[in-house]
């Protein structure tokens, strides 16, 4: 019998009853389960991230990635100075990283922090919500806008930040069989009462142009996952700009790395409880669905918008480099819990912490 919520499930059905061929493709699957309006895993009134929710992101890590990020949003808002400084982030979860980065901010220059206006651009009513309490404080700096109305009027001067948004993009899900390029397509199998998937022929010629765009190649039965829409999202804010620059924090890696022959699975994932599997088809609406993003993909997308200068680094090295050591801080070693040891434990733990370091990359992309 199928898990997850029933009223997704049904809503799910009743859109694959409709269509010619009594299925979907795993990229419309997935945004269902994400985005539904009503039911979708993101759109819910329900903790997603920290300890009661499905996963943890950086920001929940004693603070630190949003003083290395304000560092960064700081030096390339250098030029602007004199005038109006705009940065917008997208997709902020609950707000933490967003008051991370305002109070470094207001802390370490509060001349630019007056001049400030930092957009915060979120989909999900539970989210918008949470980053409307957290983000009281800086209620003078922040301003609530949607999606159409910044891409319609917002600033074409502006440092545009995102953390783990790509990633959650709905995917192609390929595979190479039998000398040729097949899609994942899901139907309702009445039969067991289930959400069940099958491989069919690509039809949308947009899958094998990623593929020769990326020099991809697959390995018989290989599976992998296609995110056009995350090169689009790139391409679409990369030539928008005027002036300013796009970071990019999510992991993933370059297309080499990722369509590798030691990678026949592809690397979609799932999240529920903090435990991983890659079981999609369960627990409808009520788990996580993430990729890893192609990076290499992001920055051909921003070359093809005007972009011309970019880098590409590991967490690890972004946290070098924006002076994360001067962080640390000398104490007794008698209180575990003391601020001073709390700070340098969460150092320790970003830069270290089970390989997330090296696995979450940060892409500066610059017009």
């Amino acid at each position: 019998m199928q898990q997850g919520k029933k009223p997704l499930i049904d809503w799910i059905r009743r859109r694959l009853e409709a269509s010619p061929e009594k299925a979907a493709t795993f990229r419309d699957f997935m945004e269902w389960c994400l985005y539904q309006p009503d039911y979708g895993y993101y759109m819910s009134e329900k903790s997603k991230v920290g300890r009661d929710g499905d996963y943890y992101t950086s920001a929940a890590i004693g603070g630190v990635m949003g003083i290395m990020v304000a560092r960064l949003m700081l030096k390339l808002s250098e030029s602007w100075r004199g005038g109006r400084i705009v940065w917008v982030e997208w997709g902020g979860g609950t707000g933490q990283l967003a008051k991370q980065i305002l109070d470094e901010v207001r802390s370490s220059d509060p001349e630019i922090y007056e001049r400030l206006t930092y957009f915060v651009i979120e989909k999900s009513p539970f989210h918008l919500q949470r980053q409307r309490e957290t983000l009281l404080d800086h209620q003078q700096a922040v301003c609530f806008i949607d999606e159409e109305l910044w891409e319609k009027e917002g600033s074409r001067r502006t440092v545009i930040f995102s953390n783990e948004l790509l990633d959650a993009f709905p995917v192609h899900r390929v595979q190479w069989s039998e000398g040729r390029l097949k899609e994942q397509r899901v139907y309702w199998n009445e039969e067991e009462g289930r959400f069940a998937s099958r491989w069919t022929p690509a039809e949308d010629k947009r899958l094998e142009r990623y593929l020769e765009r990326n020099q991809i190649t697959l390995t018989e039965g290989q599976t992998a996952e296609i995110n056009l829409s995350a090169e689009e999202w790139i391409g679409r804010q990369a030539a928008r700009l005027e002036e300013g620059s796009l970071v990019t924090v999510d992991y993933g890696d370059v297309a080499e790395e990722l369509y590798s022959q030691h990678r026949m699975n592809g690397t979609l994932m799932c999240y529920r409880d903090h435990l991983a599997g890659d079981y999609p088809l369960e627990h409808i609406g009520e788990q996580d669905m993430t990729s890893h993003v192609n990076f290499s993909a992001c920055i051909r997308a921003g070359q093809e918008s005007g972009i011309r200068e970019w880098s590409l680094m590991t967490q690890k090295q972004f946290l070098v480099e924006q002076g994360i050591f001067s962080l640390l801080q000398n104490h007794s070693g008698s209180d575990p819990f003391s601020p001073e040891a709390r700070r340098n434990r969460a150092v320790r733990q970003l830069l270290i912490s089970d390989g997330m370091s090296e696995l979450f990359k940060v892409l500066v992309q610059t017009k």
